[in-house]
């Protein structure tokens, strides 16, 4: 009988107990070819694709693997991978842990763009003025890396933040442009008070009361910016979550109800087949058909 989804640690990937690797992409695919099943993390994870074709899947949500593309999850996200022809770059995975002891705001990482779990601001395609410079960053953390140096790690963490620095100025510049500071850092605190609270405050005015704005304020922000009003930001959350969770077969549909916060089975029923156009029976059913 199938079991739950597996969830991996850097432990279990690397067989020794350590909270960052970093390596080549084609060698690591040779060791761990399970890792196109879909699976979870428990550790931040980034790729950069020198060169690949295919797809990958992060969070039920399908993006075509270009060269000089680069992607950023965070733990918990579901992923399967779909790769067409060689594939090579560079991977790193780190525990959250890592930085907090190097890190006055232990929070910092969440600051970056592409690790908000928005697989739309976390798969981006490096421009050619700065394929260079990004390639080269990676290059140096896999040379910091090939044998033991004097403050090896505390060189490995500034290199990496150099690197999303780089890398975040590319949609930061973009957005800068576009989304006043203030509408944009209002935005962030909304959607990360929405993963902090999703199973337990449901409706936007109880974060509008949190963001100390009225809710028709932050309803008009939504819809500006995201395109959707505040409700349905809530609802997706909500509903990736029971996606995440309809994969592990472990659980019953009544558990997954309840680990949600849902009145009862036919409430989630009912909000699920709205929101994905499928009962959580029948997704369960057809995702799992097609690992």
């Amino acid at each position: 009988m199938k079991t739950g989804i597996p969830i991996y640690d850097i432990c279990s990937l690397t067989q020794k107990r350590e909270d960052i690797l970093i390596e080549r992409f084609a060698p690591y695919l040779k060791s761990h070819r399970n890792l196109h099943l879909a699976h979870k993390h428990s550790f931040y994870h980034l790729v950069y694709f020198a060169k690949g074709g295919g797809s990958q899947t992060i969070d039920f949500q399908q993006v075509p693997v270009t060269p000089n593309q680069v992607y950023f999850m965070i733990p918990g996200q579901v992923h399967n991978w779909a790769f067409k022809g060689e594939v090579d770059g560079y991977i790193i995975n780190f525990s959250e842990p890592f930085f907090q002891s190097f890190l006055l705001k232990a929070n910092y990482l969440e600051e970056f763009p592409f690790f908000t779990g928005i697989v739309n601001d976390a798969v981006i395609d490096v421009p050619v003025e700065v394929q260079g410079k990004v390639i080269q960053l990676f290059e140096d953390l896999i040379h910091e890396t090939e044998e033991p140096k004097p403050l090896q790690m505390d060189m490995v963490r500034s290199m990496m933040l150099q690197l999303f620095i780089s890398i975040a100025r590319l949609g930061l510049n973009t957005v800068n442009k576009t989304i006043p500071s203030y509408n944009y850092t209002l935005l962030r605190s909304f959607q990360k008070l929405i993963e902090k609270n999703y199973t337990s405050i449901k409706l936007p005015k109880e974060y509008a009361e949190l963001l100390y704005i009225t809710p028709n304020h932050l309803n008009a922000l939504c819809n500006d910016v995201l395109g959707i009003p505040a409700g349905e930001v809530i609802r997706n959350r909500i509903a990736l979550e029971a996606k995440r969770l309809l994969i592990n077969n472990d659980l019953t549909v009544q558990e997954i109800a309840n680990q949600l916060n849902f009145a009862d089975n036919s409430y989630f029923t009912k909000f699920f087949k709205k929101q994905v156009g499928q009962t959580p029976e029948e997704f369960r059913k057809t995702t799992n058909t097609h690992e």
